[in-house]
């Protein structure tokens, strides 16, 4: 594999001479931290598997992180160094098949024209061919998110439509998804091994240390999720993140992107109006 970047980096936890091939969980996030959070329904299906790998793919060199604290006076080398470290970190804690870390600065990832990521992209997924594929949602309100949710479907809709994975989710991080329709929702109980989640997330220091407490705020989204999903029943899980189902936008590469997206606010407003109409009048 021939990626964009030349210091990109493939690192393989157990150093496995074919590392790729036996990957049947794929998550492609932004930054150092998005896999972890996003896609911990993935780890967890891979944990200790013998049939089951999980793959990381990273997008973005972490040079713009904020810092501050112990790393207020971290050059952007020098904090990109850290975060790769971090990233690594989570991948041996995780148990991951391969963690990959492409180095693109932000401007490529959300660039319109710039065919990098996703060709970096169709390469790492030809290589593994995974089952399921976790990525950001694309109502995400970060644009660096949003560019590596485009970049994934492009590259998801050029692969060979026997090769396709059959499950693409779309995955909460800067919005969460409880917005969307009981019935729209695909609702992921990750309420096992709650001490790896912790650990996952608390693996990423500078960002916590910074001022951000990503690993409470992640933890608190999936406890919320699980209470507030039902307010009939008790609680089934105790921890649930939510999703939304990309896989039509893979099977069916003619299916407009936007009007797909738009489709879920538009029935969203519409359960809001039925409910307030039979009130109103």
């Amino acid at each position: 594999m021939k990626l964009h970047n030349s210091q990109a980096r493939i690192f393989v936890p157990d150093q496995s001479s074919d590392p790729l091939s036996r990957i049947t969980h794929l998550g492609v996030g932004a930054h150092q931290d998005d896999l972890e959070f996003m896609a911990f329904h993935g780890i967890l299906e891979c944990f200790r598997s013998r049939e089951k790998w999980f793959g990381g793919v990273t997008c973005t060199d972490g040079a713009g992180s904020s810092r501050s604290g112990d790393y207020a006076n971290f050059t952007d080398k020098e904090m990109q160094e850290a975060r790769i470290q971090e990233q690594d970190a989570a991948a041996v804690v995780g148990n991951y098949g391969v963690m990959i870390q492409l180095g693109f600065p932000s401007s490529a990832v959300k660039s319109p024209s710039d065919p990098s990521l996703k060709n970096d992209l169709l390469q790492i997924l030809r290589a593994t061919r995974p089952e399921v594929v976790y990525t950001h949602n694309p109502a995400d309100k970060h644009d660096t998110h949003i560019g590596v949710f485009a970049a994934t479907i492009q590259a998801l809709r050029e692969m060979p439509s026997a090769e396709r994975p059959k499950a693409v989710y779309g995955c909460e991080v800067w919005r969460g998804l409880d917005w969307m329709l009981d019935n729209e929702k695909v609702i992921q109980n990750v309420s096992a091994h709650e001490n790896l989640a912790a650990a996952l997330n608390g693996v990423f220091d500078s960002q916590i240390a910074g001022g951000k407490r990503y690993d409470l705020a992640t933890l608190g989204r999936r406890r919320a999720n699980a209470t507030y999903l039902e307010s009939h029943a008790t609680d089934e899980c105790e921890s649930v993140s939510f999703a939304m189902n990309l896989a039509p936008l893979v099977a069916d590469p003619s299916l407009d992107i936007l009007d797909y997206v738009l489709g879920f606010l538009r029935r969203f407003e519409g359960d809001v109006r039925d409910r307030l109409t039979k009130r109103l009048g």
